[in-house]
């Protein structure tokens, strides 16, 4: 079994609720997909940081880091950086907080961001697309190419094409069909 059956297994396991649910964008679901149970798990942290990793290297997208809106995006950035470092590479992770600091600096982003180095914004789960977009205004200013958006999984309801209309490719390591069992709807209920 590949690291990556082994993520979808663990996510499908961990992550996958079903009944009805009040997605963050308003929608209402039949399903809702708590990546963060499978992403801040010492074993989801391990798969999804060599998964995405293979991902990238697949892309050929070379970040100097990753990162994304916080919570969702953080360890997902961090076990990225982890599998990285695990095989000599230097790949930094960086969140964006939902507002700037009230005190200190007042960053707006934090961690590991160079000015200028090429980025690569994830995110654990995509519906609508709004997080990463918010992610990639924060960026911007810095200078810093993105190179495109990885998510963990992809709820396939608009939110892939809504960031690739700002001009940003999208990849995703599963969609939610994916991790649905068979025969059932992926969409929202």
């Amino acid at each position: 079994m590949t690291d990556r059956d082994r993520l979808r297994e663990l996510l499908r396991a961990r992550s996958v609720r079903r009944g009805e649910f009040l997605l963050a964008s308003g929608a209402r679901s039949t399903y809702y997909i708590d990546a963060r149970a499978t992403t801040m798990s010492g074993l989801g942290q391990l798969l999804v940081g060599r998964t995405a990793l293979d991902e990238l290297d697949r892309l050929g997208w070379r970040p100097a880091a990753v990162g994304g809106l916080t919570l969702g995006a953080d360890p997902v950035a961090c076990a990225i950086a982890h599998a990285a470092a695990a095989t000599g590479r230097t790949l930094d992770a960086f969140t964006v907080r939902k507002e700037p600091k009230a005190h200190g600096a007042g960053r707006l982003i934090e961690g590991a961001l160079t000015p200028g180095a090429p980025v690569v914004i994830v995110e654990d789960v995509i519906t609508t697309g709004a997080s990463a977009l918010r992610a990639a205004r924060a960026v911007a200013p810095t200078g810093s190419p993105i190179l495109g958006v990885l998510a963990l999984v992809d709820r396939e309801e608009g939110g892939r094409a809504h960031i690739e209309g700002h001009g940003y490719p999208v990849a995703a390591l599963f969609t939610a069909r994916e991790l649905l069992e068979e025969g059932e709807e992926a969409g929202a209920g």
